[in-house]
């Protein structure tokens, strides 16, 4: 694994550094930060870990570049979605990178936290992280350039919100010649105007869940998302799988709005089994059209992200850094991601050499969409 990315540590102190916080992100110390690496590797001190992350010439962007590659060459399928979402570390202090007080899912509240933006490859052979990127939030940090410069925070970099990240490392993939069949994201995403209608532009296929008050154009005017839901027949439904979890398939009932003729966007609705008041609402976008089936896949593809940062945080202390510095945050993210790559392409492997049982099929049928008008 390490051969992938030896080049890029030009130094040989450097190179040999990176090596052992990679194996120690690979081993099995519960906390993997620069105290217990440094242990690991039979150091006295963590100043060569922290070294590596803060001082050391190295571009961590072109580290990243690389675990792409890797993800894609190994886990690549026609059928693999991009998810964009985000997650918190949880911090102490005001100093780390980006830290306030804000909303993370990690802990489901108001926390003191930094949190980060990523892209996961998802398909059937596996999934793993393939791009990051620290969000700085406007008042507390991008407006305070002092703030920004004593945490190595230049100049140069301005506030993105978190849909505007997102659309960054989606447009790398496509400089880098990367062909992205499918995209989705949560709400925070989808309600985003700027993000979808660049997403069209590119020609990027996506199922993007919105708010419910979500604004879909129909032959009569706009009407809301619930409001369109509450109109569909009851034969408009159709149970189906969002995929398989803990406790098997992901059973729901789906629904498919179609606007009508000129109209290149469909409203698709999901009930609950158990609670049909509760609803989730997800706005699609294809170049042709594409069975319901399908769309609910893509749509179920984002759950499978929760579970990805979950193991790169156990697995390869992606959240177990101490470092305050900007530089460092992106390096130390950057090397967990390759390790917990490492991992995924390996279970990948040994799936192939021995395959697991056929799981049952799930569900399928697709009822023509309900047209509106």
């Amino acid at each position: 694994m390490f051969a992938l990315v030896a080049g890029r540590f030009a130094q040989a102190d450097s190179r040999a550094r990176a090596q052992k916080y990679l194996l120690g992100l690979l081993s099995g110390v519960e906390r993997k930060n620069s105290w217990s690496l440094a242990e690991l590797a039979g150091d006295s001190s963590p100043d060569g870990m922290q070294r590596l992350l803060n001082f050391y010439r190295w571009d961590a962007e072109a580290v990243r570049d690389d675990v792409r590659g890797y993800v894609l060459a190994h886990l690549d399928d026609p059928s693999g979605v991009f998810v964009g979402d985000e997650t918190g570390f949880i911090k102490k202090g005001t100093k780390s990178a980006g830290v306030q007080r804000q909303y993370t899912g990690t802990s489901g509240k108001i926390d003191n936290c930094q949190v980060g933006v990523f892209l996961t490859y998802v398909s059937r052979h596996g999934r793993a992280l393939i791009d990051r990127e620290l969000y700085l939030p406007q008042k507390s940090w991008c407006a305070d350039r002092d703030r920004c410069r004593e945490a190595g925070i230049g100049d140069e970099v301005e506030f993105a919100t978190k849909p505007e990240l997102a659309r960054r490392m989606l447009a790398r993939l496509l400089e880098a010649g990367v062909t992205v069949g499918w995209f989705t994201a949560d709400e925070l995403y989808g309600d985003n105007p700027a993000l979808r209608d660049w997403l069209a532009e590119q020609a990027v296929n996506y199922v993007l869940a919105v708010s419910c008050d979500y604004q879909v154009t129909t032959p009569t005017g706009p009407a809301r998302a619930d409001v369109l839901a509450g109109r569909a027949p009851a034969r408009g439904w159709q149970r189906l799988s969002a995929g398989r979890g803990s406790k098997g398939h992901r059973l729901y009932d789906w629904l498919l709005i179609d606007p009508g003729p000129g109209e290149r966007h469909q409203l698709l609705v999901r009930r609950s089994i158990s609670d049909p008041t509760d609803l989730a609402y997800y706005v699609c976008h294809t170049a042709g059209p594409v069975p319901l089936a399908e769309l609910v896949r893509v749509a179920g593809s984002r759950w499978a992200v929760e579970e990805t940062f979950q193991f790169a945080k156990n697995e390869t202390g992606l959240d177990h850094y101490q470092v305050r510095k900007y530089i460092a945050w992106y390096r130390h993210i950057t090397l967990a991601m390759l390790a917990a790559a490492f991992l995924a392409v390996t279970a990948h492997t040994e799936r192939i050499r021995t395959p697991p049982p056929p799981h049952p099929a799930p569900e399928k049928g697709a009822p023509e969409p309900i047209l509106i008008g």
